[in-house]
Protein backbone atom coordinates (compact mmCIF):
# COMPACT_ATOMS: atom_id res chain seq x y z
CA UNK A 1 0.00 0.00 0.00
CA UNK A 2 2.87 2.38 0.74
CA UNK A 3 4.29 1.90 -2.73
CA UNK A 4 0.91 2.62 -4.35
CA UNK A 5 0.49 5.86 -2.41
CA UNK A 6 4.09 6.88 -3.17
CA UNK A 7 3.51 6.24 -6.87
CA UNK A 8 0.26 8.26 -6.79
CA UNK A 9 2.05 11.18 -5.08
CA UNK A 10 4.86 10.95 -7.63
CA UNK A 11 2.39 11.12 -10.53
CA UNK A 12 0.69 14.17 -8.99
CA UNK A 13 4.01 15.96 -8.43
CA UNK A 14 5.24 15.12 -11.94
CA UNK A 15 1.95 16.35 -13.41
CA UNK A 16 2.16 19.62 -11.50
CA UNK A 17 5.77 20.18 -12.54
CA UNK A 18 4.91 19.25 -16.13
CA UNK A 19 2.14 21.84 -16.28
CA UNK A 20 4.44 24.42 -14.68
CA UNK A 21 7.21 23.74 -17.19
CA UNK A 22 4.80 23.91 -20.13
CA UNK A 23 3.31 27.21 -19.00
CA UNK A 24 6.61 28.88 -18.00
CA UNK A 25 9.26 27.55 -20.41
CA UNK A 26 12.44 28.69 -18.69
CA UNK A 27 15.69 26.74 -18.92
CA UNK A 28 16.36 27.13 -15.19
CA UNK A 29 12.85 26.02 -14.26
CA UNK A 30 13.11 22.96 -16.52
CA UNK A 31 16.44 22.02 -14.91
CA UNK A 32 15.03 22.35 -11.38
CA UNK A 33 11.89 20.38 -12.32
CA UNK A 34 13.97 17.56 -13.82
CA UNK A 35 16.28 17.46 -10.80
CA UNK A 36 13.32 17.45 -8.42
CA UNK A 37 11.54 14.69 -10.33
CA UNK A 38 14.72 12.62 -10.41
CA UNK A 39 15.33 12.98 -6.68
CA UNK A 40 11.73 12.11 -5.86
CA UNK A 41 11.87 9.04 -8.12
CA UNK A 42 15.11 7.91 -6.46
CA UNK A 43 13.66 8.42 -2.99
CA UNK A 44 10.49 6.56 -3.92
CA UNK A 45 12.45 3.65 -5.34
CA UNK A 46 14.76 3.31 -2.33
CA UNK A 47 12.48 4.07 0.62
CA UNK A 48 9.09 2.60 -0.27
CA UNK A 49 10.24 -0.97 -0.75
CA UNK A 50 9.68 -3.89 1.53
CA UNK A 51 11.30 -3.57 4.91
CA UNK A 52 13.19 -6.41 6.54
CA UNK A 53 11.15 -7.27 9.63
CA UNK A 54 13.99 -9.25 11.24
CA UNK A 55 16.13 -6.20 11.93
CA UNK A 56 15.86 -4.68 15.42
Amino acid sequence: MNRVLAFFAFILLAGFLGILVLEVPSVDLIAVALLTTGLVAYDMATSSGKKNKNKP
